[in-house]
């Protein structure tokens, strides 16, 4: 490089362990100023060969979803007013379902209460006494960490829950949790200290992530000093993509995951894949199902579960999730299972902004349209889920079309989304609706006729239709 050993200061480029014949391609990076850059490439021979018989795609398509996700059935009783059995819980009401803002300054607390938010979940260093405050001012309830402070606040309602830690299944730095000290691993995780001969040797590693038998100690900790209201873990995207090397040593072990449950009251994950700098994972929606249908299988529906929601740019600036992605990630969620939403609304890439929704016109309307949408059907989504209800086709083999049907009010509700991001022609057998009738599809202003119990329609890729069918 520039007639300098490439390798002078340190080992970038070993021939040998490349094993490289040649190269098709050479890419240039340089970054996005307009700085007059001057990139070289020398010593190259280069052999043209004939035309190109396909167009290059980039990106390629997203993986389509695995033949075994569909929508799990009840695994236990879903009650229709799930936070009740805590006195200073989320809610007492079964038209109630949480639709969460993820550590956000309270003085927006009020905007987000406009755009159909009814939660804050984490204070920044809090909570704090001028935290409350304005959250009480706002009308906005809060889960936050179970300090000295908030336990000074047990007996006040803004508080309804307790955080457990965020992510504690991805590994955790060796001189930060850890202390740089080898001796908490062979307490916390044997298996890693016996492998790595950590009697003899020095730990050589990122750090471990935090064991689940550590989680359910504290868990027991916090449900003894507040037994009045649930207590909240948030896991990482391990849940859903087990290849992801953010858990370390734990990476692939998903046996984990159903001892951290038993360190919560409600559970929680993130994956966010339309802002996924992995092409495994980029644009795959349906990995949001796949970790919300886990929880529920490892639990066996004895946790409540929620997720979170990505709404800005995270990794990688040209990866921005369109409100149509959001939009079809919500009820995704809803429909697989999940009884709460946390929407993750800061912006890392190009630059910082810790409330990029706000700042963004298209996502703010749909959020706000869909959050209220959610309100308005709380009790109904709320109730229980019919099994067996509806018998889905759909034209397009890469895009299943996954649904369930509710029943409340005298009303037939079905919720359908398209799994893929193909379009897709569907077909829907109601068993619960028997001759001719009329469909309303809400928030669309149009209708569909059903046909002896038969209802088809059009997706577009990722595509969502809310039924209403008068009984």
């Amino acid at each position: 490089m520039n007639d300098k050993d490439i390798n002078a200061s340190h080992e970038r480029f070993n021939w040998n362990k490349s094993r490289l014949n040649g190269f098709t391609s050479v890419v240039l990076f340089g970054d996005a100023a307009d700085s007059g850059q001057v990139l070289w490439v020398d010593d190259l021979q280069v052999t043209l060969g004939p035309p190109a018989s396909k167009m290059t795609r980039w990106p390629p398509p997203p993986p389509t979803p695995p033949a075994d996700l569909a929508v799990l059935p009840p695994q236990a009783a879903q009650p229709a007013a799930p936070y009740a059995r805590w006195k200073n819980g989320p809610s007492q009401s079964a038209d109630y379902f949480p639709i969460a803002v993820w550590l956000q300054d309270p003085k927006l607390a009020k905007q987000y209460k406009a755009a159909g938010f009814n939660l804050y979940i984490g204070l920044w260093k809090g909570p704090t006494e001028q935290q409350l405050d304005m959250l009480r001012d706002a009308g906005m309830p809060v889960i936050c960490a179970q300090t000295q402070l908030g336990l000074q606040h047990v007996n006040d309602k803004i508080i309804v829950g307790w955080m457990h830690g965020d992510e504690p299944d991805n590994a955790h730095r060796f001189n930060q949790v850890w202390k740089n000290d080898k001796e908490r691993i062979k307490d916390a995780w044997p298996e890693i200290y016996k492998s790595r001969r950590l009697d003899t040797n020095e730990y050589r590693g990122y750090g471990p992530p935090i064991p689940p038998k550590w989680i359910a100690r504290d868990y027991q900790e916090l449900r003894a000093k507040d037994p009045t209201r649930p207590i909240m873990l948030n896991l990482g995207q391990g849940v859903a993509w087990e290849q992801y090397r953010g858990r370390g040593e734990r990476t692939g072990h998903l046996e984990d995951y159903a001892e951290y449950m038993r360190g919560c009251d409600i559970v929680s994950y993130d994956i966010y894949p339309a802002a996924h700098g992995d092409l495994k994972v980029k644009d795959a929606l349906w990995y949001v199902a796949r970790g919300i249908t886990r929880l529920r299988q490892w639990s066996g529906d004895q946790r409540i579960v929620w997720n979170a929601l990505e709404c800005g740019t995270i990794s990688v600036p040209s990866s921005k999730p369109t409100p149509a992605q959001v939009k079809a990630e919500i009820w995704m969620s809803i429909i697989h299972g999940s009884r709460g939403l946390i929407y993750f609304v800061h912006q890392f890439k190009p630059q910082v902004n810790e409330h990029a929704l706000l700042d963004d016109p298209a996502m703010l309307a749909m959020v706000t349209a869909t959050n209220h949408r959610i309100q308005s059907l709380a009790a109904v989504l709320n109730g229980p889920t019919i099994p067996d209800a509806v018998t889905i086709t759909s034209s397009n083999a890469k895009t299943p079309v996954h649904a369930i049907v509710k029943r409340a009010d005298g009303a037939t509700y079905l919720l359908a989304v398209a799994m893929y991001q193909e379009p897709t022609e569907a077909e829907f057998r109601l068993t619960g609706v028997s001759g001719d009738a009329t469909a309303t599809v809400l928030d669309e202003g149009r209708t569909v006729t059903i046909h002896n119990g038969t209802l088809h329609d059009h997706f577009p890729g990722n595509g969502v239709h809310l039924y209403r069918i008068a009984n």
